[in-house]
């Protein structure tokens, strides 16, 4: 069973003391431990803690009232873990505490926190269609971009109020830019619905852009693209987005690039691919063929006998990959080019090519497909001659 830790005896007042002296015994307790006064203290941080927890319950009539009873959330085992561990069964709003505390050195005296400054805010990210060439985005490039967004205010330079005025506390909130609802120990925050959650009002707009603090422009920039790139690829500028708010940091750019397509190479993953034509001499006897590079020609050997499709590669003679870190002297990694070998065959014949070919047929014995009918023969049997039957009777 937990025990009912004395509230009264942590602010050092009596159990008949008025709101107006646990409000004063708080606030003396709350200066002396306070961690700006006691950096790196934790056994004054803790204690903080507790005259904290205590002044939550005792300095609210409700709460104050069910822990002398013993009622509620302050009943003995009450709630998870017996209802006095940590801060108990109660809402202990940090918030709440926090502005309170803040008038402990310097803040209002109404019980709240007055924000001085507009809550600063990230400015939001932006995204950018670029268009370059193949060439571009195998060996990268520097661009210039146009991008629409919204800049600071000039007139304002970013308040919203017009020269020569400032932003005022929100009176609902009172510069909290929170509003709080619920009865007792249970409340809910929301955003204040005056000054939507900035803590200040505008009472005396900008002329030039009515109290937003921004206005529409077009940034010009000139950007930087990484080696490697291809269709698609999406690329973070880091603080080239919107500027921020009140203060706040610029959000980011991201830059998706539209590469235009190469008479040569096609992209496959991060590697390239080329067909390479080759007669039928070359593909039967073999030769030596000159084949495009990113960087010039190189030449290949191809094989005798290499059929149709065959693919022959060059390693690390493809595009940069994109963060891919180098092997040797910090150099990018490359992919590789792949040259597949397509045999050139002639629509039409001269005379002379049909002749030298009957002669060559007559050098290659045999039917390149008899393997085909004996292989089906065996395994179908009579059944197989019968498709035959039918496939001849068809063509008559």
């Amino acid at each position: 069973m937990a025990t009912r830790p004395d509230y009264y005896k942590t602010l050092g007042v009596d159990k008949k003391a008025s709101a107006d002296e646990i409000k004063k015994a708080y606030r003396k307790l709350a200066r002396q431990y306070h961690p700006d006064r006691n950096p790196g203290d934790k056994q004054a941080e803790a204690r903080f803690k507790e005259i904290s927890q205590a002044h939550d319950v005792l300095g609210d009539p409700e709460k104050r009232k069910q822990y002398d009873s013993g009622s509620g959330p302050f009943a003995t085992g009450a709630g998870p873990g017996g209802g006095f561990g940590g801060f108990g069964n109660f809402d202990f709003d940090a918030s709440s505490m926090g502005d309170i505390l803040s008038n402990l050195f310097g803040g209002s005296t109404s019980g709240r926190r007055v924000r001085t400054k507009p809550r600063a805010e990230r400015g939001a990210d932006l995204e950018a269609q670029v268009s370059i060439s193949f060439d571009q985005a195998i060996s990268g490039a520097q661009v210039p971009l146009q991008v629409p967004m919204h800049g600071t205010c000039p007139t304002c330079r970013g308040t919203g109020a017009k020269p020569g005025t400032t932003p005022s506390v929100c009176p609902r909130c009172e510069g909290r830019g929170i509003e709080t609802q619920g009865q007792g120990m249970f409340s809910i925050s929301t955003p204040c619905s005056l000054c939507h959650g900035a803590g200040t009002i505008i009472e005396d707009p900008c002329p030039t852009c009515h109290g937003s603090g921004a206005v529409r422009t077009v940034k010009r920039l000139r950007v930087n693209i990484p080696a490697g790139v291809r269709d698609g690829s999406r690329i973070r500028l880091a603080g080239k987005g919107e500027p921020g708010h009140n203060g706040g940091p610029p959000g980011d750019l991201y830059l998706i690039t539209h590469v235009s397509p190469s008479p040569l190479f096609t992209r496959k993953g991060d590697n390239l691919e080329v067909e390479v034509p080759l007669s039928i001499p070359e593909a039967l006897r073999g030769a030596e063929v000159q084949v495009p590079t990113l960087s010039g020609t190189k030449t290949l050997r191809v094989r005798p006998g290499t059929a149709h499709g065959t693919v022959q590669r060059l390693r690390g003679e493809g595009p940069p990959k994109l963060g891919g870190g180098g092997r040797t002297g910090g150099s990018q990694e490359k992919g590789d080019i792949h040259y597949r070998f397509v045999i050139d065959v002639p629509q039409k014949l001269s005379k002379e090519q049909e002749s030298a070919i009957d002669e060559l047929s007559k050098t290659f014995g045999g039917n390149p497909r008899a393997g085909l009918f004996q292989n089906g023969a065996k395994a179908g049997g009579a059944g197989g001659a019968g498709s035959a039957s039918e496939a001849k009777a068809g063509e008559a």
